[in-house]
């Protein structure tokens, strides 16, 4: 995989964001880059990673998905980040 983008997802609770990471995996060639990233209040994150289209395609599903069965809170694509930025958010050098 290129792996040469990054797509956020943030909602308000788990069970929201488990039904998002399931749409965005099956709607497009991307996997996982991070764990779940657990913020104040019950605000929950996760990102994934690929190229660019797949990301952009999993991240609309994965927000449509969050809309449906709870709140979304952001849904992000980062096309082609920096090495910094993979580094401190999705852990290591991929």
């Amino acid at each position: 995989m290129n792996g040469n983008a990054l797509g956020l997802i943030e909602t308000m609770g788990l069970v929201c964001l488990i039904t998002s990471v399931d749409a965005m995996l099956k709607a497009a060639s991307v996997e996982l880059a991070s764990p779940i990233i657990k913020l104040d209040g019950g605000v929950v994150s996760v990102m994934v990673r690929g190229d660019v289209s797949s990301v952009r395609a999993a991240v609309e599903a994965g927000a449509e998905a969050a809309s449906k069965s709870g709140e979304l809170r952001a849904a992000h694509v980062i096309p082609r980040p920096g090495q910094a930025i993979v580094q401190a958010y999705a852990g290591g050098s991929r």
